[in-house]
């Protein structure tokens, strides 16, 4: 992705909430079943509530049953990045915007088809952009 947005934590501090900072610039997470977007059925794209890039779509959305929002997609392949995220003595993959490397939570291989994945996200990482 192109254009790639850094600041320093203080201009982060300034523009998120302490909620959003914590979870999106300190790898937190949110407890489950208190998210915004959990159980939110209303069409439109998810955004980085950091950047505003489009991350996800409602059209992706499932309910898991894990108490975060879950999508079996990004809405592109190059919305997102990856890495591995060896915290808790477990090894997970962390999500991560591709623009400004928010966190935004992990994916797991226990998802719907068509891709079989589930990726699990905060919503204090995310801004919905509702359909009109």
């Amino acid at each position: 992705m192109a254009d790639k947005i850094t600041k320093t934590d203080i201009e982060w501090q300034e523009q998120l909430t302490p909620e959003q900072y914590y979870v999106t610039r300190q790898k937190g997470t949110e407890r489950p079943f208190t998210g915004e977007y959990n159980d939110c059925k209303i069409p439109g794209t998810f955004e980085c509530s950091c950047c505003g890039v489009a991350l996800f779509t409602s059209d992706h959305k499932f309910d898991s049953g894990s108490g975060w929002p879950s999508y079996w997609q990004p809405i592109s392949e190059d919305a997102i990045i990856s890495e591995t995220d060896n915290s808790l003595g477990m090894a997970r993959t962390e999500v991560m915007c591709a623009k400004c490397d928010s966190h935004l939570g992990h994916v797991f291989p226990d998802g719907p088809e068509p891709t079989g994945l589930r990726y699990c996200i905060n919503s204090l990482s995310l801004k919905l952009n509702e359909k009109d």
